[in-house]
């Protein structure tokens, strides 16, 4: 081998272990969805993420939609986003949000977003006014904002509480050790503390999720349940890592079934409400149970 090239050579991708291929989803709800996705252009994270979950989420009635477009200010190491300077704020898409969740008649909808750095706000104006118009439209409708930390500043986040959204989450993503690597812009201390402000501040239900296979040790995960636990955090999910390219940080390590078992038994004895832990689990996943 030549030696002078070899630290450009980007590591060997893992193959997938048998537990985390999934079936081509099927079923008569997710094909009528589908069909509705399609002809209508509706942008939901579900398809355009390829989640291994959607054919089930969709069959319940729940799907995720992305806010703010889709250029990130942040260069997370773990994150498919593009990263960059995102376009103008689009006004008008509460409505078109709230239009696609009555289209597909959604009974729970997921609203995330891209980080906006770029703006006063953060962008927590548009979160606030898209939970307002998915009210207006679809009265029924339940829902979870995953949103980012708008970097702690209170103002912002209590924009989301006065709201109100039936769940609010804000991933953790991985153990402290790993924090400044995987989440290049984020502090592990400034999300557990946007937690405990939501919590603190009269969210009924707060939730956050947490990859596996970056390199995390067992002693850190269950550390992080328990800082989790002490920020009155009420859900939490905790799923594999899976490198969306080359570019990306390379999975350290497939996560076994029985690890992943055994992490929600953690979390079910420190007093979360749900805990949902297993390879294919996404932040939104059977997030319809998380607002009981």
């Amino acid at each position: 081998m030549n030696t002078e090239n070899a630290s450009n050579i980007l590591p060997e991708r893992k193959p997938k272990p048998k537990w985390l291929r999934v079936k081509l989803p099927t079923g008569k709800k997710y094909t009528e969805l589908r069909g509705l996705v399609d002809k209508y252009n509706l942008n939901t994270i579900c398809t355009s993420g390829s989640c291994p979950n959607m054919g089930e989420c969709w069959g319940e009635g729940t799907a995720t939609f992305m806010i703010l477009g889709n250029v990130c200010t942040r260069s997370c190491g773990f994150c498919g986003v593009k990263t960059g300077r995102p376009e103008d704020v689009d006004w008008d898409e509460p409505e078109k949000v709230a239009r696609s969740i009555k289209i597909m008649k959604i009974k729970h909808a997921v609203l995330t977003s891209v980080d906006r750095d770029d703006l006063k706000d953060m962008g927590s104006i548009m979160w606030a006014e898209t939970v307002k118009a998915v009210r207006r439209m679809n009265p029924e409708t339940t829902m979870e904002t995953l949103i980012p930390d708008f970097q702690g500043i209170e103002m912002h986040l209590y924009r989301l509480i006065d709201v109100a959204p039936e769940v609010i989450s804000h991933n953790i993503e991985t153990v402290r050790r790993l924090t400044r690597e995987v989440r290049i812009q984020a502090k592990y201390d400034r999300s557990m503390q946007v937690l405990k402000y939501l919590k603190q501040q009269g969210q009924r239900r707060t939730k956050s999720g947490i990859m596996l296979g970056l390199g995390e040790t067992r002693e850190e995960v269950i550390e992080t349940l328990h800082d989790l636990k002490e920020n009155d955090v009420d859900v939490v999910t905790i799923g594999q890592y899976l490198q969306p390219s080359k570019k990306h940080l390379p999975v350290k390590r497939f996560i076994m079934p029985d690890e992943f078992k055994e992490y929600e038994e953690i979390g079910l004895k420190l007093g979360f409400r749900h805990v949902e832990s297993s390879a294919l689990v996404r932040s939104s996943y059977k997030a319809q149970k998380h607002i009981n």
